[in-house]
């Protein structure tokens, strides 16, 4: 029982970490440059796959609650944005980095897994946005288009992102007693 509400806390912590770490952002166009999935890694990393993900899953449900912590504010509406698919797999993506970066994560390690986490976050996030911007707001989006505005102008920053999660996941591992 001891465990499990110290995970809770710290997933309550990766929660209120994530919520933050949107509001640094950088606006280039359709979706904003953030921190978001460098909280995400990180709560996967740290926490691992089941509690990383509740940490994200919480944040979502929040935001779409009507808390103003996703770029663009929150509430049940903003299931309509082109970005809402990348906050729909925040949740799978720190799974899969939890799950990925086992136990007691190396640098090596931390890193392959939040760039697989980094994958899953796209395989979510950019059939969404196409969902979204062809079929909803009917833009046409080609995929290239796409690819550029929802993947591949953010690739230097989460490269950057993912190196952040490599260095610091395993002295705050053995900080947290997990490694």
């Amino acid at each position: 029982m001891q465990i499990r509400t110290r995970m809770l806390a710290l997933a309550g912590l990766f929660t209120a970490i994530t919520a933050a770490a949107n509001f640094i952002k950088i606006p280039v166009g359709i979706v904003p440059i953030t921190l978001l999935y460098f909280a995400t890694a990180l709560s996967g990393v740290l926490l691992g796959p089941r509690w990383g993900a509740v940490s994200q899953g919480v944040y979502v449900l929040l935001g779409l609650a009507g808390l103003p912590i996703f770029t663009g504010g929150g509430g049940p509406g903003y299931v309509l944005q082109p970005s809402f698919g990348f906050l729909l797999g925040l949740v799978p993506a720190a799974w899969v980095t939890g799950r990925l970066a086992g136990a007691r994560p190396g640098p090596g390690r931390a890193a392959l897994a939040a760039l697989a986490g980094l994958g899953t976050l796209y395989l979510v996030g950019l059939p969404y946005m196409w969902l979204i911007l062809n079929v909803y707001l009917g833009r046409g989006r080609a995929l290239p288009a796409l690819l550029w505005s929802g993947m591949l102008i953010f690739l230097p920053g989460d490269l950057l992102k993912i190196a952040g999660v490599a260095v610091l996941s395993p002295p705050l591992c053995r900080a947290l007693g997990r490694g």
